[in-house]
This record gives structure tokens, sequence and C-alpha cells, in this order.
């Protein structure tokens, strides 16, 4: 099994619940395990799941796309039931309108923008999930660390006695042009490097 398999069984043990709350699911639904069209890896706000409209697809069907951060089956579960409320509203309500009423008659709590599941929905999708299995993912990691900076800029410093100018610059500059003179007069030099010493 797939992460995609995982998901359309998911959503076809979850059909009978949307029909109860009153929304039945549209017949035709697609869902992957793909990044949101945008604020994937935003550190703040992070979307974790995506619906589209079936008037965007080719072919009519709704889409919907679970983070590949995701990797718990029951939050996956719980997000792919928010997307499937927006598939069964219509995406164009966006959280307003018959949003709020379907998602709380199917078990979702809090904020409808970041919706969890209450203990009612916890325990419909453990059942759902102990039936289908593990989801078949692996967490997909990405770092917001600061990149490492490509180009190395060497310290050049001012020779003369009270100045103590200092600035930095390529090697490529250094070696091709030279240093610069300083504003004071003196001659610039590149200030030696403890690297490689013991």
């Amino acid at each position: 099994m797939n992460r995609e398999n995982w998901l359309t069984d998911c959503i076809k043990r979850l059909r009978p619940d949307f029909e109860k709350a009153g929304r039945p699911l549209p017949e035709k639904i697609r869902a992957s395990c793909s990044w949101p069209s945008k604020s994937g890896l935003a550190k703040k706000r992070r979307r974790i799941g995506e619906a589209w409209s079936s008037a965007n697809s080719a072919d009519s069907s709704c889409e919907v796309f679970i983070s590949p951060v995701l990797k718990d089956p029951l939050h996956v579960a719980a997000t792919l039931v928010h997307e499937l409320v927006h598939c069964a509203v219509g995406v164009e309500a966006k959280h307003q309108g018959p949003f709020p009423k379907v998602a709380r008659a199917l078990g979702l709590e809090g904020k409808m923008t970041e919706t969890v599941a209450g203990e009612s929905l916890r325990a419909r999708l453990q059942e759902v999930t102990d039936v289908i299995g593990p989801y078949p993912h692996a967490e997909l990691t990405h770092s917001n660390a600061p990149k490492k900076q490509n180009c190395r800029l060497l310290k050049v410093v001012c020779t003369g006695d009270e100045c103590g100018c200092v600035i930095r610059i390529t090697r490529k500059w250094l070696d091709e042009v030279g240093p610069p003179a300083c504003g004071c007069g003196s001659e610039m030099q590149e200030e030696a490097s403890d690297e490689g010493d013991e």
C-alpha cells in the first residue's frame, strides 16, 4: 500500500460519516501526500493540508493534498477530514458558512482554520486507521536554518597605528586587484588566519 491508497481507503471508510452529518462527499476525490501550494514550510501558520475545488480539475475531481511533514496516522486522518469538509461544502465557503457546522458535526474542534480531532472523532479515526494499517510514509523534514555562506569574506585591516579600520573582501578581489587603500592613507593588509595552526 502506498500513501495515496491509504488516503483513498480512509476517504472510502469516512463517506458514511459525511452522509450522517448531512453533507455527502462528492464521488470524485483524489488525495495525495504533497506540499500545499503555499506556506508548506512557513515557521508560523504552516499549511498542513489543502483542498482544491472540482472546478480546478480537468476531470472535475476534488483534489486533496496532505503535507509530507505529517506522519502520525491520526493526525493525517484528522487533517484529511478537515480537507474533506471543504470538498463536501464547497472550497469557496472557506472556513465560514456551512463549514463550521459540518466540521463540528464530524467531531472537529478548535479554531476552524486549525481544527483538531475531538475525542469522538479521534476514537472514530483510530477505528479506521486500525483497519487500514500504518500510514506508509516517513516524515519529511526541512531545516529553516540560515544557508551557509558560499563566498568566504576575508578580513583586511589598516596597518596604521591609530586607525583600526577593518573591511571584508573576497579572495578573488584581493588576489586580482589587491588590498584597498585606507582612508587614513595607510596601507591595508589581510589579517593572518589562525586556521590550520596547532
